[in-house]
């Protein structure tokens, strides 16, 4: 068994499109939706659809975090240092 079939919860604690979406939502009044889709060359149904997503591939992160101006790989890594702490630890990892 893979360590993270043991810990279901690990794949699904951080939503990153909601984190992301709630950064935008902070971004100063001109910042939208439109002029998010903008800034990543894409069409606003793909933001949308970002949003929805709980995760996220590495090059559009790093993008994002670009763009918001906020490092969204800090909080994956918080989130994955409280989930070591809460448990997990490298017994729990298949070799």
């Amino acid at each position: 068994m893979s360590w993270w079939n043991g810990h279901p919860d690990i794949l699904t604690a951080m939503h990153l499109g909601k984190l992301i979406q709630s950064y935008l939502s902070k971004e100063p009044k001109g910042h939208t939706v439109t002029w998010f889709a903008r800034q990543l060359n894409c069409h606003r149904v793909n933001v949308y659809d970002i949003f929805n997503r709980r995760t996220i591939d590495t090059e559009l992160l790093w993008r994002i975090s670009i763009i918001l101006n906020h490092n969204f790989f800090i909080d994956l890594a918080n989130e994955f240092n409280n989930s070591v702490n809460t448990g997990m630890n490298s017994n729990d990892i298949d070799s």
